[in-house]
């Protein structure tokens, strides 16, 4: 095999695998990204086995063929090169010889023979925009379980329906639902698809997303092990999480007598000075409501305590509730509006934070309180 190809189209595709290899496999050559030269294009896949890559770029072939060479090494390499067109060859023992301007040097590859074959695309299940989708993940990837041993939670529920999507996580303290209303084609009105998406895959689809356009579309599509999302030659695979997700509507409070209008910003600098007087594992902080305002209070016996206190419009009961104040700062951190409401019932039932208005997204954070 045999290319020459632009040093930004490579370094650009290069830099989209690297966060699907694996970097410290038991398997050598899943730290390898795939080749594969032919007509005009130079295609690139990448995979961990748990989750796959696939894209490209425009390039001269001199002769087709295929080779792997290891992925962080060759981009590392690559970023250091002058810009303008590198040649690369492989040669029959593997080893590839890249070639730039007075630049010449030689990488140890492995045999395409090896490499895992990812998964075809089938049939396309909805076309979605790009950039809703990556706003769910940002306003849910935070609340997924850390435990891998509760593997179902290591990954956020993904729900098509005909009139929206609906992504919710959670990890047992806290849950992050957001629904997004859009009339999805093919759909029939009481058909859904739901599907365990890893948090892994997450990340990956929100880099793909911020290097798309804004009116970028997304196909999306599954079957029984794996779900696919493409984003134009670009095609991102990912292995299902198996297991059922918690009935997550049965966490969802049904009614919340009192509400607390807070400008976020606000919020948000009062819990960052507050939280620094807290337990360093529990982030526990004392909520309290009070008629006209809101105040935040922390103390360690052996450090000190700090107390802020927070115009708020509000006439009901005093209550105080107890939360983790690092489980609020990241959904005020996720959240982009000038305002947000906290919901409640009592010191003794979950909290909720929402956005005032978040545009098309209808988005709901529910804390579960703590004993102060």
């Amino acid at each position: 095999m045999e290319f020459t190809v632009s040093k930004a189209d490579l370094v650009r595709e290069l830099g989209l695998s690297q966060g699907v290899v694996e970097k410290k496999s038991t398997i050598p050559i899943l730290s390898n990204v795939l080749l594969e030269a032919d007509g005009d294009r130079l295609s690139l896949t990448a995979t961990d086995l748990e989750l796959g890559i696939r894209c490209g770029c425009a390039a001269k072939v001199k002769k087709s063929g295929s080779g792997t060479i290891p992925a962080k090494k060759l981009l590392d390499y690559v970023r250091l090169l002058p810009d303008g067109e590198i040649s690369i060859k492989f040669a029959d023992n593997q080893w590839a010889s890249i070639t730039s301007g007075r630049s010449k040097t030689r990488i140890a590859g492995m045999s395409r023979e090896s490499y895992p074959e990812l998964p075809e695309m089938p049939q396309v299940l909805a076309e979605l925009p790009v950039k809703r989708l990556a706003a769910m993940i940002t306003r849910t990837i935070f609340a997924i379980s850390a435990e891998e041993s509760r593997f179902t939670l290591n990954g956020a529920l993904l729900l098509v329906k005909a009139h929206g999507l609906t992504m919710v996580s959670t990890d047992s303290h806290r849950l992050a639902m957001v629904e997004c209303p859009m009339e999805i084609d093919g759909f029939a009105p009481d058909q859904s698809y739901r599907a365990l998406l890893p948090r892994k895959a997450m990340g990956e689809l929100a880099r793909l997303a911020a290097e798309a356009t804004d009116d970028a579309k997304l196909l999306f599509a599954g079957d029984e092990n794996h779900l696919f999302f493409q984003i134009g030659e670009r095609l991102l695979i990912s292995r299902k999480l198996t297991g059922n997700f918690p009935d997550f509507e049965r966490v969802l409070p049904k009614e919340h007598p009192h509400n607390v209008t807070l400008t976020r910003d606000e919020l948000k600098a009062s819990l960052e000075r507050v939280m620094q007087f807290s337990d360093e594992r529990s982030r526990a902080i004392k909520v309290g409501v009070f008629p006209g305002e809101l105040k935040l209070h922390s103390s360690l016996s052996d450090t000190g305590e700090s107390e802020e206190t927070i115009t708020a419009t509000y006439e009901g009961p005093n209550v105080e509730i107890g939360f983790n104040a690092a489980y609020m700062l990241d959904f005020l951190r996720a959240s982009n509006e000038d305002n947000v409401q906290f919901l409640f019932k009592d010191s003794a039932s979950a909290g909720e934070l929402r956005p005032v208005s978040d545009g098309t997204l209808n988005y709901r954070y529910i804390v579960m309180p703590m004993r102060i």
